[in-house]
């Protein structure tokens, strides 16, 4: 959705804190976490989880609470493409405080259940900062807890990387902008989550759904898919717009930070499911495994490539406390296992041309919450799983990504050739977006400025895609070579800084595919699919289709649609998949498509 204009990054001291030792005169002790059970990076038996992590606890009274929380909110409501980090970590127990997230705050509860940490008031998201306007509220996440909105209404107004994850909402929701119908929201995720009433979706451009229950829903606008959803409404693709498969084939949940009654950290790593229906943890008990904080390394902003692989190679996890992570050399996990788990949006910059993250080709691993960017002009990829083609089933024990987002441009000036590679078998992806980005901080954006290739490369088999989120690149969004894949929702926008129309061709095609699946793949399968295009420069730019795949019976895209948010002149997506479909250019214009495969589109 075009996103209007850029803003400029806030950095606004908090009340009673001086730079670098936020809350120094508040109840939490220089705003630090200390636990017992203290692993990693902790010291005499203690855990020391940042500056930046504030645990709350009830005997702290809901006043104080309250106070720390605003402070939080005042600093980034607006603070689009700042360098501060939060998260804000409630203890098991009931709260009565108002709970508004910003830019880069994590809420989470620490309780094994969501219904351990009770918040009688508001979780919200809003658009209040940006004019009404949701489609940049991106870079926040909620998770663990009950919300019991003491109006009966839950606002969740989130464009891309917002996810709310593993909570129950006693009441309703809604996930545009107050006061209803003054702007867009533009994208979300929901997982693992009850919702005991209604779900709005008013402005909502797009949404899913996966694992939840939910009472009813409301709405739709342009792509809005449920998978694995009780009480989601039945598949009417595209009047209105819904789409729903009835059960998770293969998932995992991401992993979450616990406190035992001890004082002591966990992580619980969620055991694996398939052919799902509801959330992993309402009326039962969540199936997994508690790893103790002892044995991971947590990492603090400072920490070195060097210190934090050698952490890795000694077999510990990796828990990566709020804020900036300049590196030289990627992190490597080679071990079957591994749980890399972010707090507070916690963001790895590639300093020397170096990729990120390398996950070897081995069973079970677990990355999650983190933001990737590239700080140099070159960057090869910023995550890799695998390397090259494998013969190697990871089908029991697969790999999985949690909340990936990697970034290119807005903040920092970088580019790279693949944002995000996929070369292991199995793999399940759970809700990433990969942002080449459209706006930014002055120098971060344009065309030779923030350069990205390939969005989304998968090379292994059997690959699962759940929340595929890819915009802005300049080769294909998704280029996908390995065979048996599927995806659940994806949602994408074309490059809108493209200066000529021969700067994006290859051969005689005008433009890349946003999805593209390789010539020689027997069988692909996605539903709920969305391709959007906004030229900005007056330039005519058109691309030649949005979707483009072999013409075989085992290739099925089902509920597919093309968006032109262009004004009259500016171009757009001539058609929808292949050869088929209508085109939407010169102003805007929308194209549905209920089903197309083997050459034969259903409309």
């Amino acid at each position: 959705m075009l996103r209007g204009a850029a803003v400029a990054a806030v950095a606004v001291p908090l009340a009673g804190a001086t730079a670098g030792s936020a809350f120094a005169s508040s109840p939490v002790s220089a705003g630090r976490s200390r636990g017992h059970g203290g692993g990693g990076a902790g010291c005499h038996g203690r855990t020391d989880l940042g500056q930046n992590v504030l645990v709350f606890d009830p005997s702290m009274g809901d006043a104080a609470i309250q106070k720390q929380i605003d402070a939080v909110f005042a600093v980034q409501a607006s603070n689009q493409f700042g360098t501060e980090r939060y998260a804000l970590a409630f203890k098991p127990g009931t709260y009565n405080v108002e709970v508004n997230v910003g830019f880069y705050t994590h809420v989470l509860g620490l309780g094994d259940s969501p219904e351990d940490v009770v918040i009688n008031g508001h979780v919200t998201v809003d658009a209040q900062w940006f004019d009404g306007n949701g489609t940049q509220d991106f870079w926040r996440a909620a998770e663990n807890l009950t919300i019991v909105p003491p109006d009966g209404l839950d606002r969740w107004a989130v464009a891309q990387a917002g996810p709310l994850r593993r909570v129950h909402v006693k009441g309703d929701m809604i996930l545009m902008p107050s006061p209803p119908g003054n702007g867009w929201s533009s994208g979300g995720f929901l997982a693992d989550s009850v919702v005991d009433g209604q779900i709005d979706s008013g402005s909502q451009q797009q949404w899913l759904s996966r694992n939840d229950t939910i009472g009813s829903w409301k709405g739709s606008n342009w792509n809005m898919v449920f998978v694995g959803v009780q009480g989601a409404p039945a598949t009417s693709f595209p009047t209105p717009p819904y789409t729903s498969v009835d059960r998770t084939p293969v998932v995992r949940e991401k992993p979450f930070l616990t406190m035992d009654r001890h004082g002591g950290y966990h992580v619980f790593v969620p055991a694996l499911r398939r052919e799902t229906t509801g959330t992993s943890w309402h009326r039962r008990r969540a199936a997994g495994r508690s790893v103790p904080l002892t044995e991971f390394h947590v990492a603090h902003p400072g920490d070195s490539a060097e210190s934090i692989n050698r952490a890795l190679a000694w077999g510990k996890h990796l828990l990566i406390t709020p804020g900036i992570y300049p590196l030289s050399a990627p992190l490597r996990v080679s071990r079957p296992g591994t749980v890399v788990l972010g707090l507070g949006l916690a963001t790895l910059q590639a300093t020397h041309g170096n990729s990120l993250i390398e996950v070897a080709d081995v069973d079970d691993v677990s990355v999650a919450g983190v933001i990737l960017e590239p700080a140099t002009p070159h960057s090869p990829v910023l995550l890799r799983v695998g390397r090259g083609r494998s013969r190697r089933s990871h089908a029991h024990r697969p790999t999985a990504l949690f909340d990936v987002f990697p970034r290119i441009g807005g903040a920092v000036a970088g580019g790279t050739d693949v944002s995000l590679q996929i070369d292991s078998n199995d793999v399940i992806v759970d809700h990433v977006w990969v942002w080449r980005a459209d706006h930014g901080l002055d120098g971060t954006v344009g065309w030779s400025v923030n350069p990205a290739g390939v969005g989304f490369l998968v090379g292994g088999d059997r690959v699962t895609t759940y929340g595929l989120f890819v915009e802005h690149h300049q080769n294909y969004e998704v280029l996908w070579n390995g065979d048996h894949g599927r995806t659940y929702f994806f949602q994408n926008e074309h490059p809108y800084d493209v200066p000529t129309q021969s700067a994006w061709r290859h051969g005689s095609t005008n433009g890349f595919a946003a999805y593209k699946v390789g010539d020689h793949v027997r069988e692909h399968h996605a539903w709920g699919l969305g391709s959007y295009a906004f030229f900005n420069l007056n330039a005519n730019i058109y691309t030649d289709r949005a979707y483009e795949v072999p013409d075989t019976p085992g290739v099925v895209f089902t509920s597919l649609m093309t968006v032109c948010l262009n004004d009259a002149g500016g171009g757009g997506i001539l058609h929808c998949i292949n050869n088929a479909g209508d085109p939407v250019e010169n102003g805007f214009g929308t194209y549905n498509m209920k089903a197309y495969s083997n050459g034969v589109a259903t409309v």
